[in-house]
């Protein structure tokens, strides 16, 4: 069987968002989390469709008013919170036809509750807004979309850090290498051991680091600060990458992008990253963070994307519950290809 994992930036159908309510751990700056997910939903309506799980839907719809609502698909289900990118279900291409894989969510490691999400991909294709789409039980096996990176070519890009973590899977490099490319028909996985971020609970999300942006590019988040705590592994981070090669044996073009001026939370550093953006049909979303550097991450990446809007999204709220805007959305691709 031909299976493909597509890449972000490849045609997409809808987006999904799990939006914020009280019983998550953004109750407490539930108004400024329901501002920033009305920017992020209104970004991707300009482009493509909307999947939006919630609590409850006539409060979202009114948070949206004046949006287009036939390019919106609202479902009332319980969640533990709004991290999409790592509770929703992955899309696979088996013979050109959209399987999408429900991988167990285990909250990080067992970090954080994940009773309803774990659930979450399972109960909404009952409700019938899959219908045009398989469904595939992997929930043998833990892995979390933010964990790994595509460039819908046979390569995924990934971090020792989180998936060899033993509160996820408690097995070996070369098992879960292994299970990676049976799921994902890919022809290699590269390995980042080393780069991280202050803050993170994630144990190294890839999504945080570095991304493909085609299949011969990559940006990454570096460091220019020596006196930064992140300076030695990001540059560690950068030699990896530089000795990595594409497919056809070439070095990857490397586009960096400035490390986020720290942001502090109860004498906390978060994890604020420019790496978190979401490819969409026509744009790319990036976080922002009301900072001067804002402006060079949106240039750098307009590099990668030259056909593309960069639009930034203010992203503050979301990095105070440790996560971003990649964090909360989960691509999904038409049905055919």
């Amino acid at each position: 069987m031909k299976k493909i994992l597509p890449a972000e930036w490849e045609k997409q159908q809808f987006v999904q968002l799990t939006w914020p309510h009280s019983g998550t751990d953004f109750q407490p700056m539930l108004e400024d989390a329901n501002r920033c997910f009305v920017k992020i939903a209104h970004a991707i309506l300009q482009y493509e469709e909307l999947l939006i799980v919630c609590a409850q839907a006539e409060e979202v719809k009114q948070m949206l008013a004046g949006e287009d609502f036939s390019k919106i698909r609202l479902v009332e289900l319980p969640s533990n919170d709004v991290w999409a990118r790592d509770h929703a279900g992955i899309t696979v291409f088996e013979n050109d036809r959209p399987v999408i894989y429900d991988f167990a969510f285990n909250g990080w490691g067992l970090k954080y509750p994940a009773c309803h999400d774990n659930l979450m991909t399972k109960r909404l294709f009952r409700t019938g807004v899959f219908k045009n789409y398989r469904y595939k039980n992997c929930l043998h096996f833990v892995l979390e979309g933010g964990s790994i990176d595509s460039d819908g070519a046979g390569t995924v890009l990934t971090t020792s850090s989180c998936l060899l973590s033993e509160n996820r899977n408690n097995t070996t490099k070369k098992v879960i290498e292994n299970r990676l490319k049976n799921y994902f028909g890919l022809e290699r996985v590269l390995w980042l051991h080393h780069g991280y971020l202050a803050g993170d609970d994630t144990d190294g999300h890839v999504d945080t680091l570095a991304r493909f942006c085609n299949e011969h590019t990559i940006a990454y988040v570096k460091c220019e600060e020596e006196e930064d705590e992140h300076f030695e592994e990001l540059k560690k981070m950068e030699m990896e990458l530089k000795n990595f090669s594409t497919l056809q044996n070439e070095p990857y073009q490397l586009i960096p992008l400035p490390m986020a001026d720290p942001i502090y939370e109860n004498n906390e550093r978060l994890p604020a990253t420019y790496a978190n953006f979401l490819i969409i049909n026509g744009a790319v979303l990036i976080p922002t963070y009301q900072s001067p550097k804002d402006e060079i991450a949106k240039q750098q990446l307009q590099k990668a994307f030259p056909d593309r809007k960069i639009i930034g999204i203010d992203c503050r709220t979301l990095i105070k519950q440790h996560g971003s805007l990649h964090c909360v959305t989960m691509q999904f691709y038409p049905v055919e290809i």
